[in-house]
């Protein structure tokens, strides 16, 4: 039932021609798509919680890979996302924390480090969603 509604209100966001919430693009850790779905990072964006606690309520535009180790296209699927009109780029916690496979990116900052310096001043940058 949770469920159904978030995905409710998701579909009306993005559907939503007056929509005012923030566009953020998620790069996520390409060795846990197989064992998360990401509906973690999903629910902490619609609800402006967390990592988005600053921002509020965001509309998730892009989910996408770093492309595999060692992340080597997380920065070109950033400026995609952009160019698509993301406000906001964020790494999912599965490249920071280690969600759900029990170790973080050894990649972390050098990606990190790479997206942001290729970030234009106004798109904002999150490290980490939930």
């Amino acid at each position: 039932m949770k469920t159904d509604i978030l995905n409710i209100l998701i579909f009306l966001r993005i559907h939503n021609p007056k929509n005012k919430y923030a566009k953020v693009g998620i790069i996520r850790c390409q060795q846990t798509e197989d064992m998360c779905s990401g509906i973690s990072d999903f629910k902490v964006s619609a609800k402006g919680k967390l990592a988005f606690k600053d921002i509020g309520p965001v509309e998730v535009m892009g989910f996408v890979t770093c492309g595999g180790c060692p992340g080597k296209r997380a920065v070109a699927r950033a400026k995609m996302m952009i160019d698509k009109g993301a406000d906001v780029i964020a790494m999912a916690s599965c490249i920071q924390k280690g969600n759900p496979i029990g170790f973080a990116c050894p990649h972390f900052d050098t990606m990190r480090n790479a997206i942001k310096k290729s970030l234009p001043p106004e798109i904002q940058f999150l490290d980490w969603t939930h």
